[in-house]
């Protein structure tokens, strides 16, 4: 049990209540116990019942259910209102834009009690006919259950990485004398892993195989398995694995086939062979003598997917990448000014003791009142003391910022004074979502032409394995990015690692600068930084072309600039 399980176990209780019409005073006490621990700034596993009795809208019933948690990873209420709820409304409930009370009805009226169930309605049509429904509905329900069922047994890969890394590593203590690779999608940093690959060689394959079948943390499937390759599902996490063996004198050659994506393995070398006819050839003992066999520059293994890395390498044209030790700054950040956990001091601190040399912060703006958004007088107030922290921390600066929703019409929610006030401006969408390519990107195309954006965020909005993104004509965003001087966000958050890696190369191309920014709502969230770096790596990001690997002076200049152009305008 740790803090976010709490919350957790706490929202599901609100969501039983509601659809169990429980008292409604009870629910809003819940409600705002919940949003209170949410805003917090302390751990709710290290608070003591009189810390948790000073916190605003905590009562005697709280307090016991997070005892309760703690000891038993339950509480009773909960249980009560589990023991009446099927286990399949519990997956209803999930699915987004259904909210308790509409799951009701569809239970009540329908007696719908599974998704399978809730499907099979809706391609009927009987959905749509009951109140509060209608077609859109009906189609929105058909679309997020399609879009749930072809992402099952898919991970994120920062949710997997410490569990696959900590795999491997019991495996070589286990084979100590083996030689041992992640291989496949993992090893490439792909930011969805539906199935982890990993090699092994060995002189004693008989013994591998017998240590492997008696592993516990493995459900095999035999009837998919081979000699060569083992296949079967890692039970803590729903995750396919699968091995693949070899003898040792094959390891090197091995690795480079079972790492490369298919498209790279069929890239042209010169004109009669491929990377995977040169690499049957097993005439080279490591990767680097591969490459430097057929001259070509080393490729790192995150950009082996079949893009243009090879022709990149055959003229020596593969960057120096990005790496984190190169970052020198945070932007898009967010502090208890919007919907931030900590404190705007908290969040400066926690930065400034990370080695960065700035924090940009930019909480939410008016538009986004679900989420704390900025009234021009809360502005001003930051502001204050943005300069009053940034006198004490120097040479550390807070930079201002902000994340200006951008409207349904292209605007941005703040009149051009107080944008004007701003050091810079992060341009995003967070509402009207259900929009055509052409409609999203005339959307976008407004808020890069407003003088005063200067990173546009998040450029999809979409949600890995959530949501997905709405459309966008993608070239042209970022041509407009390009002629208007602004600058792209890699959201490092690992639910949206947004823009696409597949167009970091686009973007460089076009002279676009980019930046890893990790969208923090807590001091915890900065380490999201480094799936960010992986995104813009994959893509062939390097140094130069980030933003926020200038340092402090550099930025400070840049955004002066940037408002010296402005003026002129």
């Amino acid at each position: 049990m740790d803090h976010k399980t709490i919350l957790k176990k706490l929202k599901l209780c609100i969501q039983l209540m509601e659809l169990h019409d429980e008292n409604p005073f009870k629910i809003r006490g819940y409600q705002s116990a919940l949003i209170s621990l949410e805003r917090g700034d302390q751990d709710i596993m290290e608070l003591s019942d009189l810390e948790l009795t000073q916190i605003n809208g905590v009562g005697k019933s709280i307090i016991e259910a997070i005892q309760s948690l703690k000891a038993t990873e339950s509480f009773p209420l909960l249980d009560q209102l589990l023991e009446k709820t099927p286990t399949g409304i519990l997956e209803i409930l999930q699915i987004k834009g259904l909210g308790p009370k509409k799951v009701k009805t569809l239970w009540e009226e329908l007696g719908i009690t599974s998704t399978h169930e809730l499907m099979e309605a809706c391609q009927s049509g009987i959905v749509a006919k009951i109140k509060g429904f209608g077609e859109k509905t009906q189609e929105s329900i058909i679309q997020n259950l399609e879009f749930k069922a072809s992402n099952a047994g898919k991970w994120l890969f920062a949710d997997i990485e410490d569990t696959i890394e900590g795999f491997t590593l019991s495996l070589k203590n286990l084979f100590g004398n083996s030689q041992i690779a992640i291989v496949g999608d993992f090893a490439r940093k792909m930011e969805i892993i539906s199935e982890t690959e990993i090699l092994i060689s060995s002189e004693e394959l008989t013994d591998v195989r017998s240590k492997l079948k008696s592993l516990e943390s493995i459900e095999w499937n035999q009837l998919e398995s081979g000699p060569r390759t083992w296949k079967g599902n890692l039970t803590d996490l729903d995750l396919e694995v699968i091995f693949h063996f070899c003898a040792p004198v094959d390891f090197p050659w091995k690795k480079l086939a079972f790492t490369g994506s298919k498209a790279h393995l069929l890239s042209y070398v010169d004109d009669s062979e491929t990377i995977a006819e040169k690499l049957i050839k097993k005439d080279y003992g490591s990767e680097e003598e591969f490459f430097t066999k057929n001259q070509l520059q080393f490729i790192p293994s995150e950009m082996r997917e079949g893009f243009d890395e090879v022709e990149l390498a055959k003229e020596n044209k593969i960057p120096e990448l990005l790496q984190d030790s190169d970052l020198k700054g945070i932007l898009h950040n967010h502090s208890t000014y919007s919907d931030g956990k900590h404190s705007l001091r908290q969040m400066a601190e926690y930065c400034k003791s990370l080695g960065y040399e700035y924090l940009g912060i930019s909480d939410h703006s008016r538009t986004a009142s679900y989420a704390g958004g900025l009234e021009i007088e809360k502005v001003i107030k930051q502001h204050a003391e943005i300069d009053e922290l940034n006198r004490e921390l120097a040479p550390f600066k807070i930079f201002k910022g902000i994340e200006s929703d951008i409207l349904g019409d292209g605007s941005l929610d703040y009149p051009d004074d107080v944008l004007a006030s701003f050091d810079f401006v992060v341009s995003s969408v967070h509402s009207i979502l259900n929009m055509d390519i052409h409609r999203a990107t005339d959307r976008l195309l407004r808020a890069i032409a407003n003088p005063y954006t200067t990173i546009l965020g998040h450029p999809t909005g979409r949600l890995l394995l959530r949501r997905e993104g709405y459309p966008i004509d993608h070239k042209t965003i970022i041509d407009a990015c390009a002629i208007r001087n602004v600058v792209i966000e890699i959201n490092a958050n690992p639910w949206r690692l947004d823009l696409d890696w597949r167009w970091v190369r686009y973007a460089l191309d076009k002279g676009v600068k980019l930046s890893i920014n990790p969208d923090a709502h807590e001091m915890e969230g900065y380490s999201d930084m480094k799936y960010g770096v992986l995104v813009g790596r994959k893509g062939g990001l390097t140094k130069e072309m980030t933003l926020n690997a200038l340092s402090r002076e550099e930025i400070t200049a840049f955004f002066a600039e940037r408002k010296k152009s402005r003026q002129s305008q």
